[in-house]
């Protein structure tokens, strides 16, 4: 379903709830600008268009992407339009970088891992967050999906220390989400499945494992 779809018929806390997955991208991106100094220079390494940068007031906040996942989208607000595999940026320069549901539409994601890595101060922060269970969404530009232990191996691989990996909610999660799909193709059915969805969203609890995810959250730094 489209989100726009989202808020006109949801109340604000049944959709926080229901949309979970973008209830932690919020809250864990304005967790990392609550933890950063005023004028820390921050990276949002695929920023699209720059939804995040309201976050950063006290940083100084550097957009950069592609700009081609999506036709629709304004581009505008980039700082720059540059491959995340080659940053326009000198080493060391940013104490913080952001990359939200990005990785799946590079082609070479190690490569613009490294490149983060590279732009990183050392001690810098990385907040990734990248999805497992997803729909295929920008096309043609999306390419792959990740495993704990897949981002784990990059994050490593790019010189990286992982700090946490928290998955956004299991099974019941994302039957819940499934049922928010549905609506996304047929919208008369969000009155049916809205609180089924709520239903199983309370389950969640249930799932300790949470193999079935939506995603995951990870920090990692810079040593």
């Amino acid at each position: 379903m489209k989100y726009a779809l989202a808020r006109r018929w949801l109340p604000a806390g049944v959709r926080r709830f229901l949309y979970s997955f973008e209830a932690m991208i919020e809250d864990s991106v304005s967790a990392l600008a609550a933890g950063l100094p005023d004028g820390a220079r921050v990276l949002d390494a695929g920023a699209g268009e720059g939804q995040y940068s309201e976050h950063f007031g006290r940083q100084r906040y550097t957009g950069v992407d592609l700009g081609v996942g999506d036709a629709a989208w304004n581009y505008a607000r980039l700082d720059a339009i540059a491959d995340l595999s080659a940053l326009p940026f000198r080493s060391g320069v940013f104490q913080a970088a952001l990359s939200v549901v990005t990785l799946e539409h590079l082609r070479d994601p190690l490569a613009a891992l490294r490149e983060t890595a590279r732009v990183l101060a050392p001690g810098g922060v990385l907040l990734l967050i990248a999805p497992m269970e997803w729909e295929v969404h920008q096309s043609p530009h999306d390419y792959f999906r990740y495993t704990r232990h897949g981002l784990e191996y990059l994050l490593a691989e790019a010189g990286l220390r992982v700090d946490e990996i928290q998955p956004a909610g299991g099974l019941f999660r994302l039957l819940s989400r499934r049922l928010l799909n549905a609506a996304q193709m047929q919208p008369w059915l969000l009155p049916l499945n809205a609180p089924l969805a709520l239903f199983f969203g309370a389950l969640d609890g249930l799932d300790v494992r949470k193999d079935f995810t939506l995603g995951y959250k990870c920090i990692a730094r810079k040593p």
